[in-house]
């Protein structure tokens, strides 16, 4: 449902060798982490849409293709963009990104607030069918949109952090998702914020797996169709 994607394995960016007469200025710069920028916003909204389908993409699957951005990628950007970080292409293009909120108690009363309404004008009720058909409906995606306290799990005092986690199929198996990761919790650890959680597609086996790699366990509300992992920040 929130599209996260992983990595298949951990390694450095792979770097264009040069064409035959083309001067070594010319390689592409290897890909590298920064923190989000406003100017990254587009980027943001077309990573979450092209990996918001499964982890494939989403362009077509509902009525309108802001849908899925504005539930589970712009809040965040929006509400706390030191805690977003991007992968850079080398050349200012954002192609991956982790965006995350310290305190979730505190993102569900600003979304209640300033997200929520605006996005129930925008979105009055579900489009016409596309015949695609998701498992994860367009009425579902409302009222995730229509209703933040969905993120109030019961483990939230323990685990007061969250994060989404999304790359395109070009920055996969270059350790990215691992290097994000690693990025935010230090991040929040510097915050002060002990533990993170996150939820994630049951279909999504890689990504699973991936978590696990890194150390994160299942929460006591966890379920099998509903995957909730923790992880602490240090």
């Amino acid at each position: 449902m929130t599209g996260e994607r992983t990595d298949a394995a951990v390694g450095e960016p792979r770097v264009a060798s040069p064409a035959p007469g083309h001067p070594v200025d010319e390689l592409r710069t290897p890909p590298f982490i920064r923190p989000y920028r406003r100017e990254d916003r587009d980027a943001v909204f077309e990573i979450c849409l092209r990996t918001a389908a499964g982890g494939g993409d989403a362009t077509g699957v509902y009525s309108d293709d802001a849908l899925m951005p504005e539930v589970f990628a712009l809040p965040y950007v929006e509400y706390e963009p030191e805690l977003a970080f991007v992968v850079d292409d080398g050349n200012g293009r954002a192609l991956g990104y982790i965006i995350g909120v310290a305190d979730t108690r505190a993102f569900v009363d600003w979304w209640g607030r300033e997200w929520g309404p605006a996005f129930r004008t925008r979105h009055p009720h579900a489009g016409p069918p596309t015949g695609r058909n998701p498992d994860y409906t367009e009425e579902q995606l409302l009222a995730a949109g229509a209703d933040p306290t969905r993120m109030l799990i019961p483990e939230v005092e323990a685990y007061p952090a969250h994060l989404h986690i999304d790359l395109l199929p070009d920055l996969q198996g270059q350790g990215f998702g691992r290097r994000l990761i690693d990025t935010l919790r230090a991040a929040l650890a510097e915050r002060g914020v002990a533990a993170l959680h996150l939820g994630m597609d049951a279909a999504n086996t890689a990504a699973r797996a991936f978590y696990d790699r890194l150390g994160f366990h299942e929460l006591p509300s966890s379920r099998p169709d509903a995957p909730l992992l923790g992880i602490a920040t240090s």
